[in-house]
């Protein structure tokens, strides 16, 4: 099999190491759906991306997403990563300042914003909606709950491309130091068919003004560092429960701190839209040998 580019990033970073990890295959074209499986499995990633020319006139470019054990149709730092690798490598190029990336939830324009080392890449997160909110929103979320103060905002059940029960907590210290109950989470996730729980907190350092704590146990994850479909749906729920508060237009977010990394993320929240970014940093930018056939 012919050599292709494959890129390791830094998708989210607020410094050098700080994002979330993502492996993009640049050219996917020639692999089966059993290929690109067999080698997400081999990298162990959270998510390891493909890129393949789109089906979709409207598009850019098409995108296929894997975790270890199963593609799934969208997820942010994938979605804004492999935007970064199609701009370096040149596969495509922004039509009035926006890529369309076209994947499984659907054709989705990415803005490109500066360039080079500065360049910010915002993703407009898929449309989302409130199921439902309070601690008597599900039996088990009051006692998941339990061991953190919570903050002005109700609990809430909200789905956008992924399902995410998301809890505001009392201040920001207390959400970094926070010791969840994993196995109440993950018992939680599985019996609501979400990815989990997302913790936030309002934060008055001049840097960012949310701190975030994911923990999507219903994948089987106990901790990300840089969520980028999770804080979309957290700006949704802002957008919906506060429209004229002094988050309701955007802000900046820290997350992954207390698990030894460094992310910031930015939302935009225009009109009802949500617009979730950040940079990226490349890592590594290499040549792949693998053999792609069973």
């Amino acid at each position: 099999m012919k050599p292709i580019r494959y890129m390791h990033l830094d998708v989210f970073a607020a410094s050098p190491g700080g994002g979330n990890h993502l492996g993009v295959v640049t050219d996917a074209r020639g692999w089966s759906d059993a290929d690109m499986q067999r080698y997400a499995r081999w990298t162990d990633l959270v998510e390891t991306t493909f890129l393949l020319p789109p089906g979709d006139p409207k598009a850019s470019y098409r995108v296929r997403i894997f975790t270890p054990e199963k593609e799934i149709a969208f997820a942010g730092h994938p979605s804004v990563g492999s935007a970064h690798a199609v701009l370096e490598c040149g596969l495509a190029d922004p039509r009035n300042g926006v890529l369309w990336q076209e994947c499984g939830a659907g054709v989705l324009p990415i803005r490109v914003e500066g360039n080079g080392t500065r360049r910010v890449l915002m993703l407009q997160s898929p449309a989302a909606h409130v199921v439902k909110t309070g601690l008597r929103a599900h039996p088990l979320l009051a006692a998941t709950l339990d061991s953190i103060g919570l903050g002005k905002l109700p609990p809430a059940l909200v789905d956008g491309g992924r399902r995410w029960w998301l809890a505001e907590c009392v201040d920001e210290a207390s959400l970094r130091a926070w010791t969840p109950d994993h196995s109440a989470i993950g018992a939680l996730a599985v019996a609501s068919g979400s990815m989990g729980l997302c913790a936030f907190a309002r934060s008055n350092h001049p840097d960012y003004q949310l701190v975030v704590r994911a923990f999507p146990s219903g994948v089987g994850i106990v901790e990300d560092p840089a969520s980028g479909a999770a804080n979309g749906l957290i700006a949704a729920y802002i957008a919906h429960a506060e429209p004229d508060g002094p988050l309701s237009r955007g802000y900046a977010v820290s997350q992954g701190r207390e698990m030894g990394h460094d992310a910031m993320l930015i939302a935009h929240i225009m009109d009802g839209t949500i617009w979730i970014g950040g940079r990226t940093n490349t890592v590594i930018d290499g040549t792949l040998h693998w053999d792609a056939r069973e």
